[in-house]
């Protein structure tokens, strides 16, 4: 399975490479057909002659894989296409389902040039098969089976709405003043995970002892990221539940964790602090948590709400005024026109629910921005 991902990604790189001559070189770009002739090529040469031990389909598919990121680049929905990293999310596909068997009640399947390979069972497969990916997390490997099947549109049996802001201190307060603690999963692992990274950096790299330690820091990333997205999981499960319409406002993660460092000719100011910022909102997982949310309330038939971000702490939900000096500090929220006083993320849930109300009503959205110089406001339509 290592040698059927690593041609894959052999492939992938190899394709990307000949894509971007092929682009500095003027030329348009070579789409799938083509491109499928030189892995052809690549099977029956001398040099790349091992890639016949890999799944032809397998190898097709990273091609597809391939000119979809090109798709999306184009689109401008994800960057350029990057190189593929050993070690890095090892994968291969079976696209069509003609190419293996399923055998639930023996808890195996059958994989082309590999066999029969047994499984244990997380949950019973429905529907007509699809395709199948195997990729490796650490040292376990897992198939992903893709089927598809006719459900009946879901009706939400709850009645009731939320507003939601996530935060570092608290992760999740909701306008009803509870809230949830987060869990840190990076943080607790910190120290650990230093002291192997430190060892594994004063080793002889690729030696015996190089690749036990990496083991053990893989396994510590695991660890991490097991534990958030068990977390989250949890979170997200009982909040669908519970709630027909979920609102929560639409950060851009990624903006928000960019660097501080800036360049040599324009350095950043305060770039520990950036960046120890920017490692606790990461430790979140916002984005895993709106993903999650997102699928979870359409399949249980609710509704995720997201809503601009701006003001949504400074607002006061009784007045309405808007200020700066609104938020004494990170958690005490204080109006100063009418006196309203409550946790400062709790006033942002409130506010995040309000407008979500706001636009399911009306299509469009209402910000008021303060006016610094006269202390007034004005309003700005944003339509979503």
């Amino acid at each position: 399975m290592r040698k059927f991902a690593g041609s894959c990604r052999f492939v992938f790189n190899k394709a990307l490479a000949l894509q971007k001559e092929n682009r500095e070189a003027g030329n348009k770009f070579i789409g799938y057909v083509s491109m499928a002739k030189q892995l052809t090529e690549w099977r029956n040469s001398a040099e790349t002659f091992w890639l016949k031990e890999a799944p032809c389909h397998s190898l097709q598919h990273a091609l597809k894989d391939l000119e979809r990121a090109y798709q999306n680049f184009f689109a401008k929905r994800a960057d350029f296409p990057r190189l593929k990293k050993k070690g890095n999310g090892a994968s291969f596909r079976y696209p069509d389902s003609t190419q293996f068997r399923l055998d639930q009640a023996n808890s195996r399947i059958f994989l082309p040039k590999l066999g029969w390979v047994r499984y244990r069972k997380s949950r019973n497969v429905i529907g007509e098969l699809r395709n199948i990916t195997v990729s490796s997390n650490g040292k376990k490997w897992f198939m992903s089976i893709q089927t598809e099947r006719e459900v009946a549109k879901p009706k939400s049996m709850a009645t009731t709405a939320i507003g939601i802001d996530v935060g570092i201190t608290r992760f999740a307060s909701f306008n009803d003043g509870n809230y949830i603690a987060p869990i840190n999963s990076f943080k607790k692992q910190q120290t650990r995970l230093t002291k192997h990274q430190r060892r594994l950096s004063n080793k002889v790299k690729f030696s015996n002892n190089w690749k036990k330690e990496k083991t053990k820091v893989q396994k510590i990333h695991t660890d991490i990221a097991n534990v958030r997205k068990d977390f989250l999981h949890k979170i997200t499960t009982t909040i669908s539940k519970n709630h027909a319409l979920v609102c929560i406002e639409d950060l851009q993660v990624r903006n928000m964790s960019k660097s501080a460092a800036g360049t040599s000719e324009q350095p950043g100011i305060m770039v520990r602090q950036k960046s120890r910022m920017n490692r606790s909102i990461l430790d979140q997982g916002w984005g895993l948590f709106r993903q999650q949310l997102e699928y979870k309330l359409d399949w249980s038939g609710g509704m995720l709400l997201t809503v601009p971000p701006e003001y949504t702490s400074q607002t006061c939900p009784c007045c309405e005024h808007i200020s700066r000096d609104n938020r004494r500090t990170q958690a005490q929220f204080e109006c100063v026109g009418c006196g309203y006083k409550n946790h400062a993320d709790v006033v942002g849930a409130i506010n995040i629910l309000e407008r979500g109300h706001r636009l399911l009503a009306r299509g469009e959205l209402v910000v008021f921005k303060p006016l610094e110089e006269t202390g007034t406001r004005r309003s700005e339509s944003v339509s979503i």
